[in-house]
């Protein structure tokens, strides 16, 4: 397991996005962009993979532990800070502008059946059930 795999995991874990770990990363005054920082998540077949250093790791936790314990003249709790991770990360409903008008559904189009010319003077016929005119020989010959 190399320093990308365990980026890659504790970003999952605690459901960072790339700004936030850019911002992780400025608590410890080690600038990084958004498009270095995505690069350590790629496949490692990929052209612009890169290897993930000692030094951004190092860094990274570093900040990760300010970032979720504080400092000592704030503290924080660290469960706090990851509830609000998680509820960022859930996904928001969707809501339309006001703006659109919205279909009228409320009128639904009226459908008439058609009759056919040749089944007008046809009567109902009872229906027959075919399963009682099968006899099953479940594959034996009777003898």
């Amino acid at each position: 397991m190399n320093n990308n795999d365990i980026f890659k995991k504790l970003r999952v874990a605690l459901q960072l996005r790339d700004d936030q770990i850019e911002d992780i990363l400025k608590l410890v005054d080690f600038r990084m962009s958004k498009g270095e920082i995505g690069n350590f998540f790629r496949n490692a077949d990929h052209p612009k993979y890169v290897e993930c250093g000692d030094q951004v790791l190092r860094n990274f936790l570093n900040g990760l532990v300010i970032h979720l314990r504080g400092t000592k003249e704030e503290p924080k709790i660290p469960m706090e800070v990851i509830a609000k991770h998680k509820s960022e990360a859930q996904p928001k409903e969707f809501k339309k502008s006001e703006g659109t008008p919205k279909p009228d559904t409320s009128k639904k189009p009226d459908f008439k059946k058609k009759s056919s010319p040749k089944y007008k003077d046809k009567k109902p016929t009872k229906k027959i059930e075919i399963v009682e005119k099968v006899a099953f020989k479940n594959g034996k010959n009777k003898k």
